[in-house]
């Protein structure tokens, strides 16, 4: 029969201000300021706060660190922050800050690459300095441009038109004719014979190759463009035309019986073949997806590495400390919704100045554990987990995760990924240990020095490791090659 019963268990759950927290730390750089330029557009408790080179207030934004913060952080000596342990662990310890009160006007003293339009003075008659930033012109656009000079009917010119807008970023037409011909919405019966004749005028528009429908077609219009009495380009283009697969697997004796040239004629040929772009297309303007802006800077002060977050990719944000005591002296209850705004600023701001300390936290952590491969090289990278980060700072392994992924890190030996730091361990075999970076170092140096003429197999690159002490298997060696984009030793050797 039915009973009541009373169980008593425990259950962890994420308030709302720890949720933020959690998805702020792991936004990359560009994402979260983006999150903040928008609560600044929505909040009116939240205000802008200019660059110390705006306003001419030396306190602020000491040496690129976090600074500001109001009983939030501590600024120590070389720009580094004093951090007491927790990260995004402790981001709800209620003992650490308290927030609630209307006049909390902490901030985040760092820099923005872009002032908020809605906190703008529409009338200071400033101009953007974006605004007088060439943009490149465009594959299309080149395209177009040329085309208006050509004396052509409103039929053919509309069929040109088409064949432009089909072309890709690397400037290939990868659309059937056939296909063109049935675009809705142009205006014009168009059949293929028409598009045809429209391409041949695409390809001549500007730089040879634009238009080809296939890798042998570009390279062949880029033969046909040069003088006649170039060396050996008749023979390079039958090699184009006909044997482009034989030229990538370098089947010289092969192409020598094909063609009936000599071994003279045949390397004069094959060195034009290389001097040409098999990509036309990308030396027109494009817009680049993979925009990278470091979230910490890596300096050598005397004989220390000095960590500090990178102030130039930072929104700076503060409560409006008018409107907040505005808002304690009116009549307003706590589940008003401007109430629910205070404490989000609040809350966006605590979150936002915890994530630049826990990244910080990191960085400074992988710069001491990795200090040899800012002396050494990539080769002196020694093999880590994100445990050993976690266990060192005090924190989660989940929140180590999130504050190294989308992450980068800005040294004197470039700009590299934090996960580029955790290199997969692997045996020797004295019995030690060395990282998977060093061996694709290894492999990298072995066929820089290799001999163009017999160059070295996986299966020979895997003894050479063995004899240095690297016991790999073969197809570790050949996963590695791939990765660091190195064809295979039949692709590398030359004649």
């Amino acid at each position: 029969m039915p009973s009541i019963a009373l169980h008593a268990r425990q259950q962890i759950a994420l308030t709302p201000r720890l949720q933020q927290a959690v998805r702020l730390l792991q936004l990359s750089s560009l994402e979260f300021q983006q999150e903040l330029r928008e609560a600044l557009d929505t909040n009116p408790f939240l205000e802008y706060v200019p660059p110390a080179s705006e306003t001419g207030d030396a306190t602020e934004g000491a040496q690129g660190g976090v600074p500001g913060a109001e009983a939030a952080a501590a600024v120590a000596p070389e720009g580094t922050v004093e951090t007491t342990g927790g990260g995004m662990d402790s981001a709800m310890d209620d003992g650490a800050m308290q927030p609630d009160s209307p006049s909390w006007t902490a901030e985040m003293s760092v820099s923005g690459l872009l002032r908020p339009s809605a906190h703008r003075d529409a009338d200071d008659g400033d101009s953007e300095a974006s605004e007088w930033v060439r943009v490149p012109v465009s594959l299309r656009e080149q395209l177009h441009d040329a085309l208006r000079l050509l004396p052509l009917d409103d039929r053919d010119r509309m069929a040109a038109q088409l064949v432009i807008e089909a072309l890709d970023d690397d400037g290939y037409l990868r659309q059937d004719l056939a296909d063109l011909a049935h675009v809705d919405g142009v205006g014009y019966t168009l059949d293929e014979d028409r598009l045809r004749v429209a391409l041949r005028v695409v390809q001549t528009l500007d730089r040879p190759g634009i238009g080809a429908r296939s890798l042998s077609e570009c390279l062949a219009l880029q033969l046909d463009a040069m003088p006649d009495h170039t060396p050996e380009r008749d023979l390079a283009h039958r090699i184009v035309t006909d044997h482009l697969e034989r030229l990538a697997r370098r089947e010289s004796g092969e192409l020598q019986r094909q063609l009936g040239c000599d071994a003279h004629a045949l390397q004069a040929a094959c060195a034009l073949v290389r001097h040409l772009d098999p990509k036309p297309g990308n030396q027109y303007g494009r817009a680049d997806g993979g925009y990278v802006v470091p979230d910490v800077i890596v300096r050598q002060v005397r004989d220390r590495w000095v960590v500090s977050v990178n102030p130039a990719i930072e929104p700076r944000a503060r409560i409006h400390k008018l409107y907040a005591e505005m808002f304690a002296r009116s009549e307003q209850t706590s589940r008003s919704p401007l109430a629910q705004q205070l404490q989000e600023a609040r809350w966006l701001i605590r979150n936002a100045h915890k994530r630049c300390e826990t990244i910080l936290r990191v960085g400074e952590c992988i710069v001491a554990r990795q200090k040899a491969f800012f002396q050494y090289g990539e080769i002196a990278l020694r093999p880590m987990l994100l445990r050993d980060v976690a266990d060192e700072l005090g924190l989660h392994e989940s929140t180590v995760s999130r504050a190294t992924g989308n992450k980068y890190m800005a040294t004197p030996r470039g700009i590299f990924e934090f996960k580029r730091f955790f290199p997969r361990e692997l045996e020797t075999r004295t019995g030690g240990t060395c990282s998977a970076a060093a061996v694709r170092v290894l492999i990298k140096e072995m066929i820089d020095a290799e001999d163009p003429r017999d160059p070295l197999s996986d299966v020979v690159l895997t003894h050479e490791l063995e004899k240095q002490g690297v016991q790999v298997a073969r197809r570790t060696v050949t996963k590695y090659r791939q990765m660091m984009k190195l064809p295979a030793a039949e692709m590398r050797k030359q004649f």
